[in-house]
């Protein structure tokens, strides 16, 4: 298969002349014809250097280095069907089109205006024929064979409604050369006005919408101002005109405020003229009556009840006539169908791929930032989308929704402004998006005259549940709105209309805004249906809110309504729903910050019970950084400093997220804070004191304090049981199963965290028993059940990934990533490491970034990758230290000293062994005392002192035997061992060998450490 052409590209475009009749007529044979007809027109291509990019049915889309390799291309299949005994279906008739052009080639596809033009150009062409584009003919004139001959066809506007191409004809002896004059616009009979911007996508939308008009006498489009339901419409026309023998007629409406003039202007579109004493509709109806024809009522909303009436009418009356209508609401009558103009699609700012080379073009997939970067390069010529801008441009285009008027102002603005400064001013988007066309409409001129129009038409009582509905941040549902957005039992003076909106009466109402494209039914399967609206709406809807005096109010009801939602949630989240409610609560997330950030300014104590409410939330959904700053801007404020049962928990919930994030100090403060005030409170706060003890118990295991995190965690045990907290006795048993794991006391470490899991399993938190799974799953890991452990760690991790626990699911696949490393599939482990150490870094989480990375380092060092290991290992020891982890700065310094031994640092690699060495003695791991052993063994032995390294190789042999189960070592440890003892094992004579082996033997673990720490020369 040859290259993809680049640059400059001649596109050759074909398709089948009729091919639909000849499927329904001859559906066995045209099967047949079809497969000669691809065989040979690939043939023919790929035979002249041509790429055969997309097939779509019979139509080929072919992409040549050159014009004149494209040109021969098109000749010779021509031939070759003319040639080609065709059957029952009778020949084939294929038209051609080659266009040349610059155009993007992205995953062996072409995208770029280029495109557009040929398929444009091959539609107004017939079967046999072969067009071409002045460009094309430009490149090709001076390469004619002598037989072939161009026909100039003239200037003709195509079906982009943009500017007109020259088109030439190729004339052969051998192939015919008479057809129809070309089916451009200016044959076709229309009306459709010539436009001064390319249009932009809508692929989908114009497929969905020319098979809607096969069938729908009367289509409306419908939605918000500015989605471009008018372009849309007039291009969909353009497509559809060789389809009504009568043409496609405009009427535009938007200017008309009398609705006795609709109909005239109808009309006079069409060239009829009112007759005397003939009502004007008759007169019409007659002249349409018999016609094949497609009318275009374009912006019907405000005169929505005459267009509605003149539709009805002239649809009964005329069998042949379409309607197709614009308006924000559909006409509401018989026969009536209606299809909702989305925005354009649009990347999310949160998800955008990774920066590099492939950036730009992922980003510039989407038609709203297409759209932007057109409208961008006719403002400032020149202008350019760069991975350092485009993040800029995909927020303006996600926060405008995507609308495309609102992204053509925005996109004008880069002649004064960089992108980035755009997005930052999008706050105050009304005054920013404005200075369209003066010869626009004056609604069209700036965003807010656009919404503006919308509002006028609305009735009263429309505007108040709008305005306050814009309280809702990213959607709700019905029931919400019933409860916030009434005003029943409101006193007179906080009323600002004449009437009482009743909760009965918000779903009409909410009906009504949806039938006027202001609001959008959101349908999820198996959810409660919720309504949102576009975030442009919502921003010009506050403001209408905040200029009437019922604005605090709402505002007050919205936060009652969330911070009951949340109380209900909170014992939710520990139990058999808690996956239901941690989604219901993910939904209303945003309308839970707007919450909280009006109680700040209102309510302070409802904002403290919110914020305890949802401390368990983020914890699990990973938004810690973010509820950290809410729990520490409510705790701050004046409003909340009393020693109550309400800010005593926020403390804890504070304390577990700092935790969380390894802020031990901060943690340490705030559960210390929580328990005073818990135990100045009595009976009352004896579940808070349980609480506060478990923290500071959590926080004593994290700073390897095993004494006093065992005394803390049965302190707070005691007081569970007393309480009979079913699942606070289970979050103990948990934590101090992880005591002694963290103490090698494997079997009481197993029995605690069965317990802990049948606990979890009766009360049904699949948080704790996701969990639970994953600390025995470290049991069996630290015993060799390798299978057994893999199994315990998928299943936590299903429960995690069901329950979207972030720090649940980092640390399994950190786990599964060190059992792939023990069973050495290499590749699958770095993956599952990769995918942790993204995740934890996301979330801050210092000590596991710390255990991730060393893992890591594991893998690099067992792959020989020493340079590799380095940098996981000093980014873990610089972490650890800062942490003040006495454990895992010795895994590091143990792990770096084997990097300086391969990388020839004895000396230093021996310095780092024995600082191992010390920091484990002082905390008494005996198992981590053989590994420094085999370290500095290791170490002798490359620096030539073969007796040596064999003494202390031998006892940390002796060691291993002695701790039998207990001292397992890390699989680069391990291999780092047998290779240390092999190397000196051939550097010595083997009596001498066998007698320091056996020297090591003998000595004692204080022998053993002490000649370890003496000086080797």
């Amino acid at each position: 298969m040859p290259d993809l052409p680049t640059g400059t590209v001649t596109f050759l475009f074909t398709d089948i002349e009729g091919s639909t009749q000849l499927w329904e007529r001859y559906p066995a044979a045209m099967k047949i014809a079809l497969a000669r007809h691809d065989g040979l027109l690939r043939q023919t291509i790929e035979a002249n250097g041509g790429y055969v990019f997309k097939t779509v049915g019979d139509a080929f889309c072919a992409a040549f280095p050159t014009a004149s390799a494209a040109l021969l291309a098109a000749l010779m299949a021509q031939r070759a069907f003319g040639k080609e005994a065709w059957g029952e279906t009778g020949p084939l008739r294929v038209r051609m089109a080659l266009h040349v052009g610059a155009a993007e080639e992205r995953d062996g596809d072409y995208f770029g205006p280029p495109l557009n033009r040929v398929a444009r150009l091959l539609s107004t062409g017939y079967g046999g024929q072969i067009l071409l584009s002045a460009a094309a003919q430009e490149l090709i004139r001076d390469q004619f064979p002598n037989e072939v001959v161009l026909r100039d066809m003239g200037e003709h506007r195509l079906k982009d409604l943009v500017r007109s191409e020259h088109v030439f004809q190729i004339i052969v002896p051998d192939l015919p050369d008479d057809f129809p004059p070309l089916k451009s616009l200016d044959v076709l009979p229309n009306n459709l006005p010539i436009q001064l911007t390319s249009f932009i996508g809508r692929e989908k939308e114009m497929a969905e919408i020319k098979q809607l008009l096969l069938t729908a006498r009367l289509l409306t489009l419908t939605g918000s101002g500015g989605t471009g339901k008018t372009r849309l419409s007039l291009q969909v026309a353009a497509e559809v005109l060789d389809d009504f023998a009568n043409g496609v007629w405009l009427v535009e409406l938007a200017s008309l405020s009398d609705p006795v003039l609709v109909p005239q202007t109808v009309a006079s579109v069409l060239g009829v003229r009112e007759e005397p004493n003939r009502p004007l509709l008759t007169t019409l109806t007659g002249y349409l009556c018999a016609k094949h024809l497609l009318l275009i009522l374009d912006n019907c909303e405000h005169l929505i009840e005459v267009c509605a009436q003149l539709a009805d009418a002239l649809l009964h009356a005329c069998p042949k006539l379409h309607i197709l209508a614009s308006s924000r609401e559909a006409l509401g009558i018989a026969g009536e169908t209606t299809f909702n103009v989305p925005s354009l699609s649009l990347p999310d700012p949160k998800h955008l791929p990774p920066v590099g080379a492939e950036f730009v073009p992922a980003l510039t997939q989407y038609e709203a930032v297409q759209l932007f970067i057109e409208r961008a390069l006719g403002a400032l010529p020149g202008f350019t989308v760069t991975n350092q801008n485009a993040p800029a441009v995909a927020q303006i285009c996600y926060r405008l929704d995507g609308i495309p008027l609102a992204i053509e102002l925005a996109a004008a603005r880069v002649k004064m402004l960089r992108v980035e400064q755009i997005a930052m001013r999008l706050d105050d988007r009304f005054r920013l998006l404005t200075g369209r066309s003066r010869t626009a409409l004056p609604r069209q001129q700036t965003l807010r005259a656009l919404i503006d129009w919308s509002w006028d038409l609305l009735s009263k009582a429309e505007r108040v549940l709008l305005r306050r509905l814009s309280v809702f941040s990213d959607g709700w549902t019905l029931e919400a709105a019933e409860t916030i957005c009434q005003d029943e039992g409101w006193s007179e003076a906080l009323q600002s209309s004449s009437f009482i909106l009743h909760p009965f009466e918000v779903l009409d109402l909410l009906t009504q805004l949806a039938n006027k494209s202001l609001v959008m039914v959101e349908h999820e399967q198996g959810e409660e249906t919720r309504y949102r609206m576009l975030e442009t709406i919502r921003q010009y809807a506050r403001d209408k809110l905040l200029e009437e005096k019922e604005g605090e109010q709402v505002r007050q009801q919205h936060l009652d309504y969330f911070l009951k939602l949340a109380e209900r949630a909170e014992p939710e989240l520990r139990g058999p729903d808690q996956k239901a409610w941690l989604n219901r609560l993910e939904l209303e997330h945003d309308s839970l910050r707007a919450a909280l950030e009006w109680s700040m300014n209102s309510d302070a104590e409802a904002g403290l019970r919110l914020a305890g409410a949802l401390w368990r939330f983020w914890e699990i959904r990973g938004y810690l950084g973010e509820g950290r700053e809410w729990l520490s801007q409510i705790l701050a404020l004046p409003g909340v400093s009393s020693r109550t049962i309400a800010r005593a928990k926020v403390l804890s919930g504070a304390g577990v997220l700092a935790y969380s994030q390894s802020s031990y100090a901060a943690a340490h403060a705030l559960y210390e804070e929580s328990l005073v005030i818990q135990r100045e409170l009595g009976a009352l706060g004896r579940k808070g004191i349980a609480d506060a003890l478990h923290g500071l118990g959590n926080l004593a295991l994290r700073q390897e304090n095993c004494t006093e995190a065992r005394s803390l965690h049965e302190e707070s045990l005691a007081i569970r049981r007393e309480l009979e907290d079913r699942q606070g006795i289970a979050d103990s048993l948990l934590d101090l199963g992880r005591v002694a794991r963290n103490q090698h006391d494997w079997v009481s470490a197993h029995s605690l965290f069965a317990e802990s899991l049948t606990i979890q399993r009766q009360c049904g938190n699949q948080h704790g028993i996701a969990a639970t799974l994953y600390q025995l799953g470290n049991v069996a890991a630290w015993r060799g059940e390798l299978a057994l452990a893999r199994s315990l760690y998928e299943e936590s991790l299903a429960i995690g990934q069901e329950l979207e626990d972030r720090h649940g699911i980092a640390d399994t696949l950190n786990h599964l990533g060190s059992i792939a490393i023990e069973q050495s599939d290499y590749t699958f482990a770095h993956l599952l490491l990769e995918r942790s150490l993204v995740i934890e870094q996301e979330l801050g989480d210092k000590l596991e970034i710390v255990h991730v990375s060393t893992s890591l380092g594991e893998l690099a060092r067992l792959q020989d990758d020493y340079e590799r290991a380095r940098i996981y290992y000093e980014k873990s020891l610089a972490l650890s230290r800062e942490l003040g982890s006495k454990e895992f700065t010795a895994i590091n310094l143990l792990n770096m000293g084997y990097v300086e031994k391969h990388q020839g640092e004895y000396e230093r690699a021996t310095e780092l062994f024995k600082e191992y060495l010390i920091l484990y003695r002082e905390l008494g791991r005996m198992d981590s005392i053989t590994v420094s052993l085999a370290g500095l063994g290791g170490a002798a032995g490359v620096q030539r002192l073969p007796i040596r390294a064999a003494r202390l190789l031998g006892a940390a042999a002796a060691l291993l035997e002695a701790l039998g189960a207990d001292s397992r070592m890390d699989p680069a440890d391990r291999a780092e061992y047998d290779r240390d003892v092999a190397a000196v094992r051939a550097q010595l004579d083997e009596a001498l060998f066998v007698a320091a082996w056996a020297e090591g033997r003998a000595m004692t673990l204080e022998q053993a450490i002490a000649y370890a720490l003496e000086d080797s020369a």
